[in-house]
């Protein structure tokens, strides 16, 4: 059974944010297949219990991160850098305004005025897809939304065992199957990564929410479409000694949590749309393919 949509109540002047209910239980997190990156950290398979909580049915969307800023004047953590990294066969930018690619990930190019209002580039606007996740946000912007909103990010146990939707032990958020019956269940890279995406899911980039089907609770795209920041440090070892009852994350790590995978994942080099898969960035850093999304405070 699918999770029932719960409009929430918006605290005055913020974006209204539709919540679904995720029942407290048990459930087994991390890798049960052995597909995961040993330096990631997604093994042992371990027992977590977690308290009911509500949590977003999609991702928080540009339309929604715009209400924030017009009510705070918030400015993102990539507007005061002055850039910020986009997929090359996304940029829109010319010239002076290509800062340069990543070392050893020549796909993502520093773009001066990249950020969740210009998605790719400074000729770009948010307004032409209101309705897809927003991006170009740190883990710090993503906090600074959720204290406006009264919200918070997930814990990373919260966000798996909802991305599970009731299921035990498989592999994706639908099943163990990635296409089944032939069907594109999430927003992720076909054909030869970085230069030829077949399209084959519909999408280059991130895709509106709700463009594939939600999982058993209600959730959609917990898999692919955009990194979603979880509240946690990332910690590696962390499995093997994390408390059982709504454990919290470690106290230390080299960055913070980062969960689903993205548009750009492709089992040739970053097969993490897997929903036990995981990864972790500086709470500063931002990019074209990383947003979040919230719960509820009760």
């Amino acid at each position: 059974m699918h999770g029932q949509d719960t409009e929430e109540t918006a605290p005055s002047g913020t974006a209204a944010h539709v919540d679904v209910p995720v029942p407290s239980g048990v459930f087994r997190m991390g890798d049960a297949f052995g597909e995961g990156y040993p330096t990631d950290g997604e093994a042992p398979v371990h027992e977590v219990a977690l308290d009911a909580f509500r949590i977003d049915a999609t991702a928080v969307t540009n339309s929604m991160f715009a209400a924030f800023v017009e009510a705070t004047g918030y400015r993102t953590e990539a507007e005061q850098y002055g850039s910020s990294a986009v997929f090359h066969l996304l940029s829109t930018a010319t010239g002076d305004d290509v800062l340069g690619a990543a070392a050893g990930a020549p796909w993502w190019l520093n773009i001066r005025g990249a950020d969740w209002a210009h998605p790719f580039g400074p000729t770009s606007d948010w307004t032409e897809i209101p309705e897809h996740p927003v991006v170009h946000v740190s883990w710090h912007d993503a906090q600074a939304y959720c204290r406006w909103a009264g919200r918070r990010l997930p814990t990373e146990a919260e966000w798996e065992y909802a991305a599970r939707g009731g299921l035990t032990g498989k592999r994706y958020a639908w099943g163990d199957e990635l296409t089944p019956d032939g069907e594109h269940r999430c927003n992720i890279w076909q054909g030869t990564f970085p230069t030829t995406n077949t399209r084959d899911d519909g999408y280059l980039g991130t895709a509106p929410v709700r463009s594939f089907p939600p999982n058993g609770y209600g959730l959609y795209e917990v898999a692919g479409n955009v990194w979603e920041w979880c509240n946690d440090w990332f910690l590696p070892k962390y499995y093997r000694t994390s408390p059982r009852e709504n454990p919290k994350g470690p106290t230390i790590g080299a960055g913070r949590v980062m969960r689903g995978g993205s548009y750009l994942c492709h089992d040739s080099y970053c097969n993490r749309y897997r929903v036990s898969a995981r990864t972790s960035n500086t709470p500063d850093s931002s990019s074209g393919n990383c947003g979040f999304r919230t719960i509820g405070l009760t």
